[in-house]
């Protein structure tokens, strides 16, 4: 394994754990850095910003899991943690424009409430999982379909331990694997014919207990149909260890619903519903891992698997800055979070309106 792949991921996550005094000295001395305009493009008046949103709860403190709630002030810490840089599931959740209860970046940069300057996030894990299907064979009455599986930080290679899970109809079963010093590795999965369908491969690699990534591949079992991109058939919305399900057809039927971590999978019970929306309580799980949560169904002929994972991520919310000249200067400034006990890597980049 290249040391120094892995290495920058573990030194980032040290160097959190030691800050805990920044949380206090930041809270003290960000007032002067909010609205002063002297310091547009300071760099440091932006890091006191950047910490402001990671160490800040933002107001009410539990904007995030209520969706009736436009935070007044933005913040993503978790409230009351004894940790800097711990954020809130939910508050996250909140900046995917694909979540039914999202905030838009014009209602942050108004509860963010600094007029001069515009800002970029970015939340994902801290390193790479890809998977390719190579290869089926079928024999009797089940195929056995084999990936190939990349792990990588920033081109890098990273060995990597591997919990897959396969999902069908209502078929579940789970393998493990590893990926070598090179970040190559394979994995075969078999499913019952009868479990035809669109299939998901839920993939999660860990390198460490807390820095864990993940991949979910659709493909078509024992079926001609391709896969239709994932929200076809439903818009998943978790929030509030609650997963919300609209239906775009009336007269979907749902298979199974289950949430996978790299060390746990369990059957989701719904708690409310009718012929358009449904509503599955989430576990709280003690695993240092995103949760995938996974709905297969039935559509007229379709079987289909839609997935959304819990933060969901990846997300990147804010200003466009593609577009800007030469002359702009553009600040990036990159942290390691915490979200319910895994590491993430959260990126802000900072411009000056002026």
């Amino acid at each position: 394994m290249p040391a120094s792949s892995i290495d920058i991921i573990l030194a980032c996550s040290i160097m959190i754990m030691l800050a805990s005094s920044a949380m206090a000295i930041t809270s003290m001395t960000l007032t002067p850095y909010l609205n002063e305009l002297s310091h547009n493009n300071d760099v440091e008046r932006y890091e006191h910003l950047a910490k402001y949103i990671l160490l800040n709860p933002g107001t009410p403190s539990n904007w995030g899991s209520d969706p009736e709630i436009v935070p007044n002030s933005f913040g993503l810490a978790f409230a009351n943690s004894p940790h800097p840089y711990q954020l809130d599931i939910d508050k996250v959740s909140r900046l995917n424009d694909e979540n039914a209860y999202s905030l838009t970046y014009l209602q942050v940069l108004e509860a963010f409430g600094v007029r001069d300057v515009g800002l970029r996030m970015e939340i994902k894990p801290l390193f790479d999982l890809s998977v390719d299907l190579v290869s089926n064979s079928t024999e009797g009455n089940e195929t056995t379909y084999t990936f190939d599986v990349v792990t990588r930080k920033s081109e890098l290679p990273i060995s990597a331990q591997l919990s897959c899970y396969v999902i069908s109809r209502d078929y579940v079963d789970n393998v493990v694997s590893s990926t070598s010093s090179s970040g190559n590795g394979s994995v075969s999965v078999t499913v019952p014919n009868l479990a035809n369908g669109t299939a998901l491969l839920v993939s999660f690699a860990r390198v460490e207990t807390q820095i864990v990534t993940f991949n979910v591949y659709p493909f078509s079992h024992n079926s001609s149909t391709t896969p239709e991109p994932n929200g076809t058939f439903m818009r998943l919305s978790p929030l509030n260890y609650t997963l919300n399900v609209s239906f775009s057809y009336p007269d979907e039927q749902v298979l199974r619903a289950q949430v996978f971590t790299y060390n746990y999978t369990f059957e989701m019970t719904q708690t409310a519903g009718d012929n358009q929306t449904a509503e599955y309580s989430v576990p709280h799980l003690l695993d240092a891992s995103p949760m995938i949560m996974a709905i297969t169904g039935v559509n007229a002929s379709s079987i289909f698997a839609e997935w959304v994972s819990y933060p969901q991520l990846p997300i990147e919310i804010g200003a466009d800055l593609s577009d800007l000249g030469a002359a702009a200067k553009v600040v990036p400034l990159t942290y390691i979070v915490t979200i319910n006990s895994a590491l993430y890597e959260f990126t802000v980049k900072f411009v000056g309106s002026r």
